[in-house]
């Protein structure tokens, strides 16, 4: 029985497949936990999509920023860009079913007993872990609910950027939605930076890695794994934090850290490397 973390797919579904035979992945006693955006920018979303929805209990996954675009833009309310190449996708005979199912899924996964918790950006300095399950509750709740267009609608935005326990309404799901899937840089005090993309060592002061600040979460014991910023390569994180984004759509890799001996495995894209940064 393995844990198996695996970072952003991205529609790279002959990578994950190839990742997950190096290990020979069985999800009758393995667990694969996958830290979002299974889809977009990759060739193979709907595939990616189908595969991951036909493991059932065997994945633990959340919600990336690309996944949430891609709800946004199947409800209405975003554009389709060429480049995220979602198209297939939508147009697909099971388009309805896998795109419910999409955004019924978490936000955050927490395990208690492996001390283990995901989300696709990271945690918010400003929380600790009861905070951040309240508030990944909230967010889930409304993505599951029939009024989900209307959150969509309002989700895009950069402030408010700090937390506080007033927070209500769409304010509190904007704060909890940018700091789980879309959160790289803080302030010193916590606050989010959504602007600065800069790799770690170029972001003008006093920005810096989310992960680099004192977190609340992990004085708990916990570790944090995190997909979302591929231009780490994974590396530069301190202990009990795990950057898995490599790349892969990019043409990079695709990673994956077997938990239980903290060995990584890697799949190298079977693309073409780009010069673009993932958003």
């Amino acid at each position: 029985m393995s844990t198996l973390l695996i970072g952003d797919v991205h529609g790279c579904y002959e990578e994950l497949r190839a990742l997950l035979a190096q290990v020979d992945f069985d999800p009758a006693k393995d667990t694969l936990w996958l830290t979002g955006d299974l889809v977009a920018r990759g060739p193979d979303s709907v595939e990616v999509l189908r595969y991951v929805q036909s493991l059932g209990d065997s994945v633990r996954m959340v919600l990336g920023n690309h996944d949430l675009h891609l709800l946004a833009v199947y409800a209405g309310i975003s554009r389709n860009k060429p480049k995220d190449k979602i198209t297939p996708l939508l147009d697909a005979p099971d388009a309805d079913s896998l795109i419910n199912w999409l955004r019924r899924q978490p936000v955050l996964q927490v395990d208690s007993e492996l001390k283990l918790v995901m989300a696709h950006a990271g945690i918010s300095p400003q929380w600790d872990i009861e905070t951040a399950q309240l508030c990944a509750r909230e967010v889930e709740a409304v993505l599951s609910s029939d009024s989900y267009p209307l959150f969509l609608n309002a989700m895009y935005g950069d402030m408010p950027n700090s937390w506080v326990d007033g927070l209500t309404g769409l304010q509190r799901l904007r704060f909890s939605t940018n700091a789980l899937t879309r959160m790289r840089y803080c302030f010193p005090g916590g606050e989010l930076d959504m602007i600065c993309k800069d790799a770690p060592g170029e972001a003008p002061s006093p920005l810096k890695p989310w992960f680099n600040l004192p977190s609340k979460v992990l004085d708990e014991g916990y570790s944090i794994a995190f997909g979302h910023w591929a231009s780490l390569e994974g590396k530069g994180t301190p202990p009990q934090v795990y950057a898995l984004d490599t790349g892969c759509c990019w043409g990079g890799d695709l990673t994956m850290l077997r938990w239980e001996d903290k060995q990584y495995f890697t799949q190298p894209s079977l693309r073409p490397k780009s010069i673009e940064e993932s958003a």
